[in-house]
């Protein structure tokens, strides 16, 4: 959040590590998902 990040690319496996985040911080932030590397290099670039 310090460098204005808005959109939080994780791996689908990940996201129960999301259950600690800051109720704040999901007002603020979009995550999206991806499935394999492929998948999340093609979103990344999509952004």
């Amino acid at each position: 959040m310090g460098k204005q990040a808005a959109t939080l690319l994780m791996p689908v496996s990940a996201r129960r590590a999301l259950n600690d985040l800051p109720d704040d911080l999901w007002t603020k932030i979009n995550v999206e998902f991806y499935s394999d590397p492929a998948d999340g290099v093609f979103k990344a670039l999509l952004e």
